[in-house]
Order: structure tokens, then C-alpha cells, then sequence
């Protein structure tokens, strides 16, 4: 099931009912990067600009000098929505040191964040490429909701090829490894011999988590209740047998986790400071910005194990802020005990992001004993 952004999927296996429980993965959809405003064209000083907005935390200075495509949803006026993508098309350009002597960078968002298009063509626009990227023309698109993102193709590389550099890796690695956890899972169970639970499995991908997750579509609105109430009822459930039937689940939030990074050692905790390439994280705070406690780390690590998956413990130096995930958001709303996870990673919310090759095979590996139980 496809909303907006979020993507909605669950298997139930046969002999599923009121006395099921429900086993999710959950992570998001959305990334940080620069959305276009609604009237995106611009010209300036002889060039053809597009005016965005600043989405989410971006690390500003890796946007620059990068080409960027463009991609997203388009709505036309008889109402059918498309999907695009335009591949290469914009480009933020730094200002040359000679002209900008400071010693640090900081962009204005503003004034600096404005990409190009094109220069000395005053008749091109954004959405006249996007247009004929899908055969229409710009006349006829009523709205969109289009982001850009880095046109580079991902790149396996280091000395044995062990390191991923890719986009939108936060949080696209956890998405592809909960959808291959899932489809796995669901073909193991749905062997009859085979199936050691009936638990519905469920992968809910919600949007708008790096703008805090609250929309229709976001953790903290109703997709994923109201799934799994609606399930529930299908498989004949009272409104008291639902209840207890989240009483009987849990839920693995899967979002990307901070690795150390070798140049800033200093702003992990000494003693649970998590590598690329030695297994996926079990993310913990104390003041509740992870969902994470002693039941749910328990029972993520166990499945670990069975999977024959490493893995890694992150606690937050005391002297550097916590972010948070869908975790306490979902937990709270629904109240399913809620674990946080991950694969540890550098450069977060850069344009381009890096993991471990191997940890992004765990994670899936470990999701799906998760899955199967």
C-alpha cells in the first residue's frame, strides 16, 4: 500500500487470527535535501535558477558542487500523479576562495542554496524539463512535490571493496533491508513445515521522518494503526482481542546509526562508539530519544544471534545531542515495545552517505530471523 511517501506492506500466514501478533519493521522513506517552492523558476544575473527550501537536517556543505537530479510526484490537472526523475539537471556552484576569504563556510540558506539550471535561456524552466520528461507539458502539471538529490551513481570502493557511497543511504539502507527481510520471511513461512509462528509481518516506510513525522503519512499520524486495526478485524478480532493483539507485538525501528568517525573520535562515548563492517546497532538513551529497553534489546539481539549477525551497542556521548527516530514516536502511539536499530554510518545527511557492505547484509539477515522467529 503506497501513501503519499509511506509504503505499507504485511504478509499474514495462514492460521493468522485474534491470537496472532503483529511483528513490524519500521523505518522512513525520506531523506534531507533542498525541495523545490511551488513557483521554482528565478532568474538571476543571467542564469536560470530554481528556489527550494531547506528539508531536513542537510549538511549544507556537501550540496555544493554536485550534480543533482530532480525527482518526486507530480499531480496534473485531470488528476492523474506521475512519478519523475530528470537525472543530472542542477548544480550549486561554490564561490571561488579567491572571492570568499573566511575561514569557515556557511552558506545563507537563503541566498546560497539556490541551484542552477541554466544561464543566458530565459524561456527554460525546471518544470518545462520535468514536463517533458513525461510527456506533457508544464501547462499542464497543477502541483508537484519534487526534491533533489545526488545524479551520482552509487559506488562499492576501498581496499577490498567493502564501503558503500551512495544517496539517501539514511534511510534507504534500512527500507532495503526490512522489503528483502520481509519478502524472505513471508516465503519461509508460508511454507507450511516450516512456519514456527502466525504473526502478521509487517513493513511500514513511513515519510516525513527528517521533518519529525508529523503528517498523515509520518510515524506519528494513523497509517500504521490503522493497518493493523483494520487487519486485526479482518481476521475477525473483537475491539478487546485487538488489543491483546498488540499486546503480543513488537516492533524493530530501523534507521541509520552513527559510526566513529576516525577524524572526530572525541564525540562517540569511549566504550560505545560503533565501526563500519562489524554488524549492525542497537541504538540506547536513557532519556528516551531510542525506544530502546531491556526487553526489546533482548529480543533484537537474540535474532541476531540466531542469524549469526554481529552486533554493535551506541550510547550517546553526554557533551553531543541525541537525535531520535520513528521509534518513540511509533511506541508511543501504539504502544508496542519498540527497539532501535541500524547500520553504522558516516556522513550523515551529507548529499552522499557511506556504510559497510556487510553491514547492510546483516541488517537484512537479522530482520528476517527477526521476521521468522
Amino acid at each position: 500500500m503506497v501513501r503519499g511517501g509511506a509504503v505499507m506492506a504485511w504478509y499474514v500466514p495462514e492460521g493468522a487470527g485474534p491470537d496472532s501478533g503483529f511483528r513490524i519493521i519500521g523505518s522512513h522513506t525520506d531523506s534531507p535535501g533542498l525541495a523545490l517552492k511551488p513557483t521554482p523558476d528565478f532568474d538571476s544575473a543571467g542564469w536560470q535558477q530554481v528556489a527550494v527550501e531547506v528539508y531536513g537536517g542537510v549538511l549544507l556543505h556537501s550540496w555544493f558542487d554536485r550534480e543533482l537530479t530532480v525527482g518526486g510526484q507530480v499531480m496534473t490537472k485531470d488528476g492523474t500523479r506521475h512519478l519523475v526523475t530528470t537525472g543530472p539537471l542542477l548544480r550549486l556552484p561554490s564561490l571561488a576562495i579567491h572571492l570568499y576569504r573566511k575561514d569557515e563556510f556557511k552558506p545563507d540558506r537563503q541566498r546560497h542554496m539556490q541551484p542552477v539550471l541554466s544561464v543566458g535561456t530565459p524561456e527554460t524552466s525546471v518544470l518545462g524539463v520535468v514536463g517533458k520528461q513525461l510527456g506533457i507539458s508544464s501547462e499542464d502539471i497543477a502541483s508537484f512535490n519534487l526534491i533533489t538529490a545526488d545524479a551520482q551513481r552509487g559506488a562499492v570502493f576501498g581496499a577490498g571493496e567493502k564501503l558503500i557511497a551512495a544517496g539517501r543511504m539514511d534511510n534507504l539502507s534500512s527500507v532495503h533491508a526490512s522489503l528483502r527481510a520481509l519478502i524472505s520471511a513471508a516465503e519461509q513461512l508460508g511454507v507450511a513445515d516450516n512456519s514456527s509462528h502466525n504473526d502478521i509481518l509487517v513493513m511500514a516506510a513511513f515519510d516525513h521522518e527528517e521533518v519529525g513525522s508529523s503528517s498523515r503519512y509520518g510515524a506519528g499520524g494513523p497509517i500504521l494503526g490503522d493497518v493493523l486495526t483494520r487487519t486485526a478485524r479482518a481476521l475477525g478480532a473483537t475491539e478487546e482481542q485487538r488489543f491483546q493483539m498488540f499486546a503480543r507485538s513488537s516492533c524493530v525501528s530501523a534507521d541509520a546509526a552513527h559510526s566513529v568517525h576516525p577524524n572526530y573520535a572525541e564525540k562517540h562515548d569511549p566504550t560505545h562508539h560503533p565501526i563500519i563492517g562489524q554488524g549492525p546497532v542497537t541504538k540506547i538513551n536513557g532519556n528516551q530519544r531510542y525506544a530502546s529497553d531491556a526487553q526489546t534489546v533482548s529480543l533484537w539481539e537474540d535474532a541476531c544471534r540466531r542469524a549469526d549477525v554481529p552486533f554493535q551497542r551506541f550510547v550517546g556521548n553526554n557533551d553531543v545531542p541525541c537525535g531520535s527516530t520513528i521509534g518513540p514516536i511509533s511506541a508511543t502511539r501504539l504502544g508496542i515495545p519498540t527497539v532501535d536499530v541500524g547500520v553504522p554510518m558516516l556522513s550523515m545527511h551529507s548529499a552522499r552517505e557511506l556504510v559497510g557492505e556487510r553491514d547492510q547484509l546483516w541488517l537484512g539477515q537479522a530482520l528476517e530471523a527477526y521476521l521468522v522467529g
